[in-house]
């Protein structure tokens, strides 16, 4: 068993588990810092995104939300998607993925 605390996790997104069927991920963004400069999509993943602290405007397909500390939001694979900290502090989400989306080590800051 690996055990992970998720706010010594580092900044960016870091992979934390995975196994064959699932993943998870933590992402961790500054005031004005977004998960990238356009949507990204995940081909044959699934993607259950929940807000820990902080808050971020979530662009899913054609809609956009604000979300705040616990909310959740499910991103169905080929669907576009973004997550911006529109908020004033630093925003960090825990995210689940139905198939494995990224390398096991995936990291980026």
């Amino acid at each position: 068993m690996k055990l992970t605390h998720i706010f010594e996790a580092g900044t960016g997104f870091r992979v934390l588990e995975t196994t064959e069927r699932s993943q998870t991920g933590l992402l961790t963004l500054e005031t004005g810092e977004a998960s990238g400069d356009k949507p990204s999509r995940h081909e044959e993943s699934d993607q259950t995104l929940i807000v820990l602290e902080g808050e971020l405007t979530a662009e899913v397909g054609e809609e956009k939300a604000v979300m705040k500390k616990g909310d959740a939001v499910l991103v169905p694979a080929r669907t576009p998607h973004r997550f911006i900290n529109t908020g004033k502090s630093r925003a960090t989400t825990f995210s689940v993925y139905a198939r494995p989306a990224f390398p096991p080590d995936k990291k980026s800051e």
